[in-house]
């Protein structure tokens, strides 16, 4: 199929647009990486040696996440193709050494463009550090957003010309030749080609709103055959074609369409191409695109786009130190998204909408939040999800059809826009992935009783319970400051039997506020009674049973079986080898079992000291008996002893 050339643009020699688009500028860019096409880089017009296949699968691995931390694991599948050699991680970094010599010659810490400046290995893995002027795709996307915001001004001329220049930077598929290869740059593949897409639909509306529909017409048809259920290229073929005169040929595209949409989707043309077509048969000027939904773009007087979120809590209390970590992650562009994890009642949600919420600069071309589990505790559908942010937020392109595009179509359009979206309740990895931003300044938060290990890259920040003293504060904010004053060793006592944690603090305080006549240290008693406690944490709508046992039922079988085993304990502390012997398991099998509560967050990771048994305990061949302390939450403990049963 022939493919559709834009001018293109020498960048051998760091030509790069300006950004009003009317001329170029010249820089004496060192080196020029090109992905959009067969990977090659440049340096002063040359281009350079990449070395053997696997080393340049690593160079392609590090640019589908340009600035951002690709781990070792990326990496490794990238580059072997799920089938790693023992010496993997040693191979990469040769791979990584090779890299800095053929980039910037040897490590020179003191070359800006060199060695440990350029590619580096951090944590989260290694990290290509490029400018937009030393990369096409993303100078690609540099333009796409600089043309964007010139057709939200208005000034579709200057918008037209940014956005072919864009274009221009194409010169076949992305990672050529490497891209069959490897799954992962497969995707970067297919996100890059439904990112090309998006910008020439752009470019298209920005030449038709000129007035220059001729340009349009000659290469609209040819993206149709490409695309031929993109509803928004058929509005664009329709409209360029009636400008032109070519009426005939656009009531034939439009019959086209309605065929095609009815026999593969068993759909109806949207309204967007019906009012195209009704201005075809009326021979009225047609729009040239869809008018933006309300709110998708922040309004020409500054105003903060819509947002879609929860109301904020007006007692939230305490979490400076994780509201900070929330907001300085989601201040940085790329790096993934951000994950909120804990055990069920931390307020993992609370929290998230409260950062949302203070952060409509930072995003003001919306917030929206949306929940990933059904009532029942299941997976809702992504494509379900996604239509739900899509109208929260004002998106307008269609995002029905294959399941690929829809997703493809939705990072695209996230692309352009600094947006924000809670993904609450995250049940796994799988619900997740199809709604992320890939590209661009959006984001997003998600919270989850798992630490979704699957998810890379992502930044994690893992909630625990409340403090004794932010404990104290929530409940003095429901119950009344003077209640909790006259009585401050009771309520020390209620906070301490709820174990801090915030939903069993809050029902707590609303049964205090209701029953006024109940004295503090009488319900503090009901609370520290094994037998009572679950049945006393309950308020209205709100019972920490009821979410314990819908956390509980999330859990795999045999994590259900090591807790069951665990209620065993005399109490929340407990070392190893306690464990080990009410779960009938030797020390490293109870080790592996612990550490899948950990990866869960219903088991905080141990703390090094002294255990309850110390002074008795011995000292096994690894020295380790008695040194590390778990502590599984009262309220846990609680309710694993009634899902065990009498005995």
């Amino acid at each position: 199929m022939q493919e559709i050339r834009f001018p293109a643009m020498d960048h051998s020699a760091g030509t790069v647009p300006d950004n009003d688009g009317a001329d170029t500028q010249s820089r004496a860019a060192d080196l020029w990486f090109s992905l959009l096409g067969p990977l090659t880089v440049i340096r002063r017009g040359a281009p350079l040696a990449l070395g053997p296949l696997k080393q340049q699968l690593f160079l392609a691995a590090l640019l589908t996440r340009p600035n951002a931390p690709v781990s070792v694991d990326t990496l490794t599948e990238v580059v072997w193709d799920g089938e790693p050699p023992r010496t993997a991680r040693k191979n990469l970094q040769v791979y990584a050494s090779a890299l800095r010599k053929v980039l910037g010659g040897p490590d020179r810490p003191d070359r800006p463009d060199g060695g440990n400046g350029r590619l580096r290995h951090g944590p989260g893995g290694y990290v290509l550090r490029l400018a937009a002027t030393e990369c096409d795709a993303l100078l690609f996307e540099e333009l796409a957003r600089a043309g964007r915001a010139e057709s939200a001004r208005g000034t579709a001329g200057r918008a037209a010309r940014l956005l072919e220049q864009a274009l221009g930077l194409w010169r076949g598929e992305p990672f050529a030749g490497l891209a069959p290869r490897a799954a992962a740059l497969r995707d970067a593949a297919d996100r890059l080609r439904a990112r090309r897409l998006a910008v020439y639909e752009s470019w298209a509306e920005a030449r038709l709103e000129a007035g220059e529909p001729a340009a349009v017409a000659e290469t609209a048809g040819e993206m149709v055959t490409r695309h031929p259920l993109r509803e928004r290229l058929r509005v664009i073929q329709l409209t360029a074609l009636h400008r032109c005169g070519r009426r005939s040929e656009a009531l034939a595209a439009y019959d086209d369409c309605r065929r095609l949409l009815a026999r593969e989707l068993g759909l109806a043309p949207g309204a967007a191409l019906e009012r195209a077509y009704r201005a075809l048969l009326d021979d009225t000027p047609p729009d040239p695109a869809p008018a933006p939904a309300p709110g998708a773009r922040p309004s020409r007087d500054g105003r903060a786009g819509p947002c879609r979120l929860p109301p904020a809590l007006d007692d939230f209390t305490g979490r400076a130190g994780p509201l900070a970590g929330l907001r300085s992650a989601l201040q940085r562009t790329g790096g993934g998204p951000v994950v909120l994890a804990g055990p069920a009642g931390v307020g993992k949600t609370t929290l998230a909408v409260h950062a949302a919420h203070h952060l409509a600069e930072r995003f003001p071309d919306g917030r929206a939040a949306a929940r990933l589990r059904t009532e029942d505790g299941s997976a809702r559908p992504w494509t379900s999800v996604l239509g739900e942010l899509s109208r929260a937020l004002g998106c307008t392109e269609p995002l029905s059809g294959d399941r690929e595009e829809a997703a493809a179509a939705w990072r695209a359009w996230l692309a352009d826009r600094r947006v924000l979206l809670v993904l609450d309740s995250a049940p796994d990895e799988a619900a997740v992935r199809p709604l992320l931003p890939d590209a661009g300044a959006s984001a997003a938060l998600v919270t989850a009783r798992g630490r979704l290990p699957g998810l890379e890259p992502a930044r994690r920040i893992e909630l625990a319970p409340f403090g004794r003293d932010e404990a104290l504060e929530l409940l003095g904010r429901i119950t009344g400051p003077a209640r909790l004053a006259a009585d401050p060793g009771s309520a020390a006592r209620i906070v301490t039997a709820t174990g801090g944690l915030p939903l069993a603090v809050r029902v707590a305080g609303n049964r205090l506020a209701v029953l006024r006549h109940l004295p503090l240290s009488r319900y503090a008693e009901r609370l520290e009674h094994p037998g009572e406690a679950l049945d006393e944490l309950a308020a209205g709508g709100l019972s920490v049973r009821a979410r314990l046992a819908d956390a509980w039922g999330g859990l795999p079988a045999g994590e259900q079986a090591v807790l069951r085993g665990l209620g065993a304990l005399g109490g929340p502390v407990f070392t190893l080898a306690d464990a080990s012997r009410v779960l009938g398991l030797g020390e490293r099998e109870a080790a592996r079992a612990l550490d899948a509560l950990i990866e869960s967050c219903v088991l905080a990771p141990p703390e090094t000291g002294p255990g309850p048994d110390a002074a008795e305990a011995e000292v096994t061949a690894h020295g380790t008996a008695g040194l590390e302390r778990y502590e599984l939450p009262r309220l846990t403990l609680l309710f694993a002893r009634e899902q065990a049963g009498p005995g």
